[in-house]
Order: structure tokens, then C-alpha cells, then sequence
């Protein structure tokens, strides 16, 4: 049996009249996602006060976003703009390739962020001697190593599928499930390693991630000073923020059981874990950061005094 070279992204929406406001917002929203991204990686790389390791992780954590958003939305603005919804299976495994690495790398990082506050809140006398550059770097590379093996298992049990005919995937690019429910061969094998790898593997990082907190939030409620209190919550309630919503969305997408549901929901949490997350992530840091706040102002205002001795010259 050969496989099925062409596959069918049914998209966001059948509605000829909706395809261009759509386009539209999504331009806007992944627009958006690169600038606040890239913002919080050149605020980094130009403030010196910024460059620790917790900022070090926070900038490769926007990293990860730009990746994971550019791997969905600029094909879905390419088929809402030019109606050509047809994708190869090369393509399409290619895309699921990069979507899982950059999401299973961001899941391992969100744990190294949480062990970068526990040695930082719990330990401070010795975080420089723990947290030190070549540390960071090589927990970085090996949350790179770990994101790319995690995708190549689920990439390399895809080749074993075969697809009939001309399939249709109920969702606006490539993702793991929908790809497997158009299958005609055998795809248990793949469910149960989602299964397995996402309960056994997911549950590890997700302890990793969350059983530091125990021991920081008891130490945060021994710190006499109530400002440096809400400091340490300040900055450990926005890294608790972006896991419950990752892991959230992550969840629903890819640990649901294989029933009948409505695809619109579907969709929408799909819009919801791939497009919105990314943008959520700069936010929630921007908004709840201090340091970034005050640094976001003085970009700012540079920006506009820049602005106005340029206007004032012409």
C-alpha cells in the first residue's frame, strides 16, 4: 500500500467571507508574538543589568516562541490568503517534526526555569557558584537535545504509517493527532506512545517543574522584608503562570480520549496552545517583571525622544 503523498488542512473556518478577517488578525497576533519576542531578546542582550541566568533562560525561552509560532501560523496566513489548503506528507511530518521539538523544549526549559528560582531563592550565597555561565549554557543545550530526541521518536514511528488517499486533517496544520486519526494502518502503537512517553515523561518534568515551589514558597514566607517577598512571588508567579497554561493546553490537545468530539472546539484549543501561547509569554513576563517593566519604559522613551529629534531635524 503506498502512502498518500497529499494531504488536506481544512483550516479555521469554510466561510469564504471569513478567510481574509482571519488572515488579518493572525497577521497581527503572530506580528505581535515576533515583536514582544524579540523584544524581551534584544532588551537582554543590551542591558547589562539583564544578563543573568535567569534572564538568559527567559531570553531563550523567547527564543523557543518565535520557533514554535513560525512553525503554524505562516503556513495557516498562506492557505487563508491563497485558499491552496493541499500539503505533502513530507511536509506535514516535517512540520510536526519542529512543532513538537520546540514545544517539548520549552516544557523542559519551564523546568530548568524553576530550578534557576529554587537555587536563587533558596541558596543565594551560592547561586553564582551553581548558576554560573557554563552551567546555564549546557542546560540549555541539553534542553535542545532532549526537545529534538522527544520529536524524532514520534517523527520516525509516523514513517511506519501509511495514508490511503487524499485525507483531511481537522485542524489548520500538522499536529500529531490529527494526523494519526486519518491513518488506514495500525496506529495504536503511536497512541500509546503518546500515552506513555506523555504520562511517564510529562509527569517527570511536571514534578520537576512544580516540587521546587514547595520548598520555595516556605522559604519566600520566612523573608522578613515584605518587599523582597513580593519580589520573589513577583517573579515565580509569572514562570507558575506560563506552566499552568502550557501544560494546560498541552494536555487537552494531546491526553484527551479518542471519542467522538466537536472539532470546533478542537480548533479552537489547537489556536489556543500554538498561536496564543506564544504571545501570552512576553506578557505575562513584561507585565509582572519589574526590571523588565522599568527596562521596556526606558526603550520606550528613547524610542520616542529618538522619534521627535528626527522629526524636529526634517
Amino acid at each position: 500500500m503506498e502512502n498518500q503523498t497529499t494531504l488536506l488542512l481544512s483550516g479555521l473556518s469554510d466561510l469564504p467571507s471569513l478567510q481574509l478577517p482571519l488572515f488579518l488578525v493572525f497577521l497581527l497576533v503572530y506580528l505581535m508574538t515576533l515583536t514582544g519576542n524579540l523584544l524581551i531578546v534584544l532588551l537582554i542582550c543590551t542591558d547589562s543589568h539583564l544578563q543573568t541566568p535567569m534572564y538568559f533562560f527567559l531570553g531563550t525561552l523567547a527564543c523557543l516562541d518565535m520557533g514554535y509560532s513560525s512553525v503554524t501560523i505562516p503556513r495557516m496566513l498562506f492557505n487563508l490568503l491563497t485558499q491552496k489548503k493541499k500539503i505533502s506528507l513530507e511536509a506535514c511530518k516535517t512540520q510536526i517534526y519542529f512543532f513538537l521539538h520546540f514545544a517539548s523544549s520549552e516544557l523542559f526549559l519551564l523546568a530548568v526555569m524553576s530550578y534557576d528560582r529554587y537555587v536563587a531563592i533558596c541558596h543565594p550565597l551560592h547561586y553564582t557558584q551553581i548558576m554560573h555561565w557554563k552551567a546555564c549554557v549546557l542546560l540549555v543545550c541539553g534542553v535542545l537535545t532532549l526537545g529534538m530526541i522527544y520529536s524524532l521518536v514520534h517523527t520516525l514511528f509516523l514513517h511506519k504509517l501509511d495514508f490511503c488517499h487524499l485525507n483531511t486533517l481537522q485542524s489548520f496544520f500538522c499536529d500529531l493527532p490529527q494526523l494519526l486519526r486519518v491513518s488506514c494502518s495500525d496506529t495504536s502503537i503511536n497512541v500509546l506512545l503518546i500515552l506513555i512517553i506523555g504520562i511517564l515523561f510529562g509527569l517527570g518534568v511536571l514534578g520537576t517543574t512544580l516540587f521546587p515551589y514547595i520548598i520555595i514558597l516556605n522559604t519566600i514566607m520566612k523573608i522578613p522584608s515584605k518587599g523582597m517577598r513580593l519580589k520573589a512571588f513577583s517573579t515565580c508567579s509569572s514562570h507558575l503562570t506560563v506552566v499552568f497554561i502550557f501544560y494546560l493546553t498541552i494536555c487537552f490537545n494531546y491526553l484527551h480520549p479518542n471519542i467522538q468530539y466537536d472539532f470546533t472546539v478542537d480548533r479552537v484549543a489547537s489556536v489556543f496552545y500554538a498561536v496564543l501561547t506564544p504571545l501570552f509569554n512576553p506578557l505575562i513576563y513584561s507585565l509582572r517583571n519589574q526590571e523588565l517593566k522599568k527596562n521596556l519604559k526606558k526603550t520606550f522613551i528613547a524610542l520616542l525622544l529618538l522619534l521627535r529629534k528626527t522629526t524636529l531635524m526634517y
